[in-house]
């Protein structure tokens, strides 16, 4: 399975090249801890199917899933509910994604 699109990785790295990374967070809403884990690499270390614009492009942005606590605090409450709420009711592995994108985080702060 492939990472971020290659469509999103070129906007992405444009957006990047622009404006630097320095006032930039991704907020994933990926469904599986696998996917979780694969976007948030992507948006840190390069694409690692190494098909993409960010093959080799070590952005080293912060990410975070919809669900994890302190974002989902940081939505208006209605919001959140509307756009995620059904969602995060279904996803069967919230803690498993919650833990898999906090791992790639803490893994790139000690770079």
């Amino acid at each position: 399975a492939g990472g971020v699109d290659l469509e999103g990785q070129e906007e992405i790295k444009r957006t990047v090249e622009r404006t630097g990374s320095d006032d930039v967070i991704v907020i994933l809403g990926t469904p599986t801890a696998d996917s979780s884990k694969l976007y948030a690499l992507t948006m840190t270390e390069g694409d690692p199917t190494w098909a993409g614009a960010l093959a080799g492009q070590a952005l080293g942005l912060p990410v975070y899933h919809i669900i994890e606590p302190d974002i989902k605090a940081a939505v208006d409450s209605a919001v959140y509910e509307a756009e995620v709420g059904v969602a995060e009711m279904v996803m069967d592995e919230a803690e498993a994604i919650v833990e898999a994108v906090r791992e790639v985080r803490q893994r790139n702060t000690t770079l």
